[in-house]
This record gives C-alpha cells, sequence and structure tokens, in this order.
C-alpha cells in the first residue's frame, strides 16, 4: 500500500518547524487534523514516528519519512517546473561547514544567485557532523569529513582545507619560549565545543587544556578576532594567506598544519536541481580546495 502522502508531508512540517502547532499553521490545518494525521501514520507503518517535544524530533523510522517526504517534495517541484508551471525556484536544502561557507564555498553562491532556478537553504554544522543531517532527512545533500555514505545517498571527495596555526606577532613574541612557543599560556580561540582542531593540535605537543581559552562561534568572528590578537589560532589557509602577505599575522610552529579532507555526499536520487548544485561544488572545490583523489563512492 503506498504511504499518505499528506500524513508525511504533515510529518515533515513538524520536523520544519518544531511544533504540531507551528505546523499545523503552515499548513492551514488545526492542531488537531495534524495529531490526527500522524496518529494515522503511526498506525500505518506499526511505528512511533516522532517524539513530542520542544521541538519535536523525528524517531529512526520518522527520519526515514522525512527523507522520503522531502525527496517527494523536490521531484514533484522539479516535475512541475518542467511542464511550465510558475512555481519559482526548486529549493535545496544543505549543510555545509561554516569555514566553507565563509571561503571556497562562496563560489557557489555565487553561481547560484546568477541562475534565478535554484534556491539554496544553508544549514551551518561542524564537517564532522554534517552527515547526521542528511541521516536525519533536515538535508539533502552535505559537505562533510565523513567519507561514508549515509544510507540513500552517495559521496565523493572534494579535496582538502588545510589549516595553520597562527597568531598576531605581538601575541606570538609575548608567548616565544626559546626557539618554539609556550602553548600552556598562550590564549587559544575555539569556534565552539564540537571543535577539535586547536585542542588536537595541542595534545600533539603535550597540552591538555591551556590557561586561556576563548569561545568565537562564527567563521569571520574567529578570523577577526585572531588578527586583533585575542588568540592564537587555526585559520583555513584561504583566510589566513592574505593576512601573511600583509604581516598581521604569522604562522606558529614552522610548517605545521592540520588538512581537513572534505566530501560531497548527496541524495541518490535522480534530481536535475541536485546535479546542477553538485556540479558547482565540485568546480567550486576544484578551483579552491587541494587536491583529492577522485575515487566515487
Amino acid at each position: 500500500m503506498p504511504l499518505n502522502a499528506a500524513a508525511v508531508e504533515t510529518l515533515v512540517a513538524i520536523v520544519d518547524h518544531g511544533t504540531f502547532e507551528a505546523a499545523a499553521r503552515a499548513l492551514h490545518l488545526t492542531p488537531s487534523a495534524v495529531s490526527q494525521r500522524v496518529r494515522a501514520l503511526e498506525r500505518e507503518v506499526g511505528r512511533v514516528v516522532v517524539r513530542r517535544g520542544t521541538p519535536c524530533e523525528p524517531t529512526d523510522a520518522g527520519a526515514a519519512l522525512v527523507r522520503w517526504g522531502r525527496q517527494v517534495r523536490l521531484l514533484e517541484a522539479e516535475a512541475r517546473a518542467s511542464i511550465g508551471e510558475e512555481t519559482g525556484p526548486v529549493v535545496l536544502d544543505v549543510a555545509v561547514n561554516a569555514d566553507s561557507l565563509a571561503t571556497w564555498f562562496r563560489d557557489v553562491l555565487r553561481e547560484v544567485g546568477r541562475r534565478g532556478d535554484l534556491a539554496v537553504r544553508l544549514v551551518v554544522e561542524d564537517q564532522a557532523h554534517s552527515a547526521d543531517l542528511l541521516r536525519g532527512g533536515d538535508t539533502l545533500a552535505a559537505v562533510t569529513s565523513d567519507p561514508h555514505p549515509v544510507q540513500g545517498c552517495r559521496s565523493e571527495p572534494l579535496g582538502t582545507l588545510r589549516y595553520r596555526p597562527a597568531a598576531t606577532p605581538d601575541l606570538a613574541e609575548r608567548h616565544r619560549r626559546g626557539r618554539g612557543t609556550d602553548w600552556q599560556r598562550m590564549p587559544v580561540v575555539v569556534f565552539n565545543a564540537k571543535d577539535d582542531l586547536q585542542h588536537g593540535f595541542l595534545r600533539e605537543r603535550g597540552v591538555t587544556e591551556p590557561d586561556v581559552v576563548h569561545v568565537v562561534p562564527t567563521s569571520a568572528d574567529f578570523h577577526e578576532a585572531v588578527r586583533c590578537g585575542l588568540g592564537w589560532g587555526m585559520l583555513p589557509t584561504p583566510q589566513l594567506d592574505p593576512d601573511l602577505e600583509e604581516g598581521l599575522l604569522r604562522t606558529l610552529a614552522g610548517r605545521a598544519h592540520h588538512d581537513v579532507a572534505l566530501h560531497w555526499q548527496r541524495w541518490r536520487i535522480e534530481s536535475a536541481s541536485l546535479a546542477t548544485l553538485s556540479d558547482l561544488v565540485r568546480a567550486a572545490a576544484g578551483e579552491h580546495l587541494r587536491p583529492a583523489a577522485m575515487i566515487q563512492r
């Protein structure tokens, strides 16, 4: 028996808007009608599909239905556009890490803006966690450091984004220890609790917890905090190189660096819009990232 498409669309609306009441407003239904649709869907599949809370979250079974619902929505939008309906641009939900968004991924946005037939809704998430958004059905594609395809997705390497430790010349001089750096006492800037770039670098040098840790949770402001001398940080080379040329920042620990391998994961469906976006991502990555072996999964 085919799934009840209206009930699945209701589940997607609950996940999108966070509550049954907000979903009801978006669908122009009563909260009671939304609840009835969800109960009917749960009877149909024999599983609980959503956890009530603030916000509501899909169960594992619900996440599979949300993915299916979003795929149907995408393919329906493309079908309507292909027969000449004025439906506006096709909307694509994409996860991308903040450093990519602040550097090479801007080329993707520029090209999407020139086309006019696509609209992107970006979710900013750490590259080590963005694949989770694919699993939950929140996005249909993601820039991720996870090379292993999420079920129902395909994965391809994009290249590596190189990070180097850097600080202002003044801060570096104040924490010089002989020919090296006093990593324990030198203040460090981190992006958020998920950001392990700096602490991983410190652990390699025998420091488990530096004396001063600043948290600056946006890529542009993180960069600016390092430029202001708040602390040292691992910066992607597209941000760092101009500052090195101008003498605003200095690299630390010689040629030390950390390369993050990035991958593009996308749903394995025949979507012209998704294929176009993938081409744009592939081209931008080829222009700005360090090469990776192009082994497609």
